[in-house]
């Protein structure tokens, strides 16, 4: 049977997750035909041969080097044959078949193009992550002066985590995470796939960012959930410090200049301020350490090959 979803699921040292997800989906997913693409980042941990083990049924390409999230998911999409993509993070568990929940939600307002869903913590909390708000100055500077960190639940002071938007309603919200994400086949070749200067984190926001300007938008699916463990391929220092090097690369592919050297400067901001309240409350020492990192992460991610 001719599959309508390539779940494409990208791996780079999470071989026990990445198993536990895909039996997952097999056992919660049954109403709608899909195929399943596992794109290994060159993992040293056994990953592929794992997955090549547990999930015979699934199309497993091993990657010389590990390109990040994007790019792999561009090389998984290459083989795609379904009429939608699904991009989950091994580090999830689907509560229900999310597959057919979002096949549903896609049939009933196919002009979205982009869907996500709701991923949960462990305890089955919301975890706020699966979609935001765009990059604006004003959220840059809220989180320059602190006042995103201290009036975390206000929709006006932190502007980039939608602390206001209602999560068990169906909404249509400015950009989506890939971490959960289900995007028109067609529309994702059109934009030509993720873009490839980013290696981790924003190239999401990026993706949605350009498929607005074809009039295509995230629509949240509420029924579509997952629990996520987040952060499983990287953590601490090293994952801010990419956080990091994810906006500043949106910042200079997508804003003038001018006001992508604005946006870096209250980035810069918000790390000098936090890093200087943790020399003062001896707290979150990891500010201290990327804000040593400046250099690396300002400049955002450097222009892939050729």
């Amino acid at each position: 049977m001719t599959p309508l979803v390539s779940v494409i699921i990208v791996s780079y040292q999470t071989r026990e997750l990445t198993v536990a997800c895909l039996k997952s989906l097999r056992a919660a997913c049954t109403r709608v035909p899909y195929e399943v693409i596992v794109v290994d980042n060159a993992s040293t941990d056994g990953s592929a041969a794992a997955v090549a083990e547990a999930a015979p049924y699934a199309k497993l390409l091993r990657l010389d080097s590990n390109v990040g999230f994007g790019r792999a998911v561009n090389a998984g999409a290459q083989v795609a044959t379904g009429r939608w993509l699904l991009l989950v993070n091994p580090d999830t568990v689907p509560l229900g078949d999310v597959v057919a929940e979002f096949v549903a939600a896609a049939r009933a307002e196919p002009q979205a193009r982009l869907y996500t869903g709701r991923t949960r913590h462990p305890d089955g909390t919301d975890d706020g992550r699966s979609c935001f708000a765009l990059p604006s100055l004003w959220g840059m500077w809220c989180f320059a002066t602190g006042l995103a960190t201290v009036f975390r639940r206000s929709r006006w002071l932190n502007p980039d985590e939608l602390p206001g938007l209602d999560r068990s309603r169906p909404a249509r919200v400015p950009a989506a995470s890939g971490c959960l994400l289900l995007v028109e086949r067609e529309l994702f070749t059109r934009l030509g796939g993720f873009t490839p200067d980013y290696f981790m984190y924003s190239e999401d926001v990026d993706l949605c960012a350009r498929a607005a300007e074809l009039g295509a938008y995230p629509l949240l699916v509420p029924a579509a959930q997952v629990t996520h463990v987040g952060g499983a391929s990287s953590s601490g220092v090293g994952k801010r410090v990419m956080v990091l090097r994810g906006k500043a690369t949106y910042l200079r592919l997508r804003w003038p200049r001018r006001r992508a050297a604005a946006g870096r400067a209250l980035l810069a901001a918000g790390v000098a301020l936090r890093a200087a309240g943790s020399r003062l409350t001896g707290r979150a020492r990891y500010w201290r350490e990327v804000w040593a990192q400046r250099a690396t992460w300002l400049p955002g991610w450097p222009a892939p090959p050729g």
